[in-house]
């Protein structure tokens, strides 16, 4: 009886909800080579949406519409693997359940161009690069730092996966944790207006945040520093295109 419901407490322990779920789409990205192309267009419409000053409504449009072509494909993934476990013999409605789960891929993927081009050429956006910046309405503070987190998150996970190494949010090529460390770092240094003292104080505390992962055995000296440096680049080269928003 003990050992029953110790097995069912595991499983039913919401931090085990969101390893099962993280190990799910760790599993879809590797796997799935339509999925690894939605996460790399994912990555790129954030780049553009920095590049284009979209507005708050418009990144969380964006960011909706990406979703769903993300959780589509995911469905469709999980469809397959059901399908497939069930009979691996031809059958019609095997296979009309496979097109059925494609086809809502391919609905949402093109929904996901339709909005795309809504948010990236309408308004007199493609002449971004040819007008002064004054012409187009600055980004705020807040858009800017959650959009460069957003992207920061998912090069970390395409740099994970890549890597085949540990879970999504533990261990693995590169530390997340300390890229995160170092983002805020650097936030908070472009925030103050360079400040020095505030901006050691800021840099004292990631690398407290890497020491803790590599005195943890979870990350090595080497993917800690990693993590850092990568945060320091992404951090540097947003913070500079948007260097008048600050």
């Amino acid at each position: 009886m003990k050992e029953f419901l110790e097995k069912i407490f595991r499983i039913t322990t919401p931090l085990n909800g969101f390893k099962y779920a993280f190990e799910g789409i760790v599993h879809a990205i590797r796997t799935q080579r339509h999925m690894q192309f939605h996460f790399t267009m994912m990555v790129f419409m954030l780049i553009l949406a920095l590049l284009f000053h979209l507005s708050r409504d418009e990144m969380l449009i964006l960011l909706f519409t990406v979703s769903l072509v993300l959780i589509a494909e995911m469905f469709n993934t999980a469809m397959e693997a059901i399908v497939d476990l069930v009979t691996q013999d031809y059958h019609p409605l095997a296979k009309f359940a496979k097109d059925i789960a494609a086809g809502a891929v391919l609905i949402a993927s093109i929904n996901a161009a339709a909005v795309g081009c809504m948010l990236f050429l309408g308004g007199g956006r493609v002449a971004i690069f040819t007008r002064e910046a004054g012409g187009f309405e600055s980004p705020t503070v807040p858009i800017v730092i959650v959009t460069a987190m957003i992207l920061l998150l998912a090069l970390v996970i395409v740099w994970k996966i890549s890597g085949r190494k540990g879970l999504l949010i533990k261990g693995g090529v590169v530390s997340g944790h300390s890229a995160v460390g170092f983002f805020l770092a650097c936030t908070i240094m472009y925030m103050t207006k360079k400040e020095v003292a505030v901006g050691i104080m800021a840099f004292i505390l990631a690398i407290l945040v890497a020491q803790s992962r590599v005195e943890g055995k979870i990350h090595t000296v080497r993917e800690v520093i990693w993590g850092g440096i990568f945060a320091i680049i992404v951090s540097v080269i947003v913070y500079s295109v948007f260097a008048p928003v600050f």
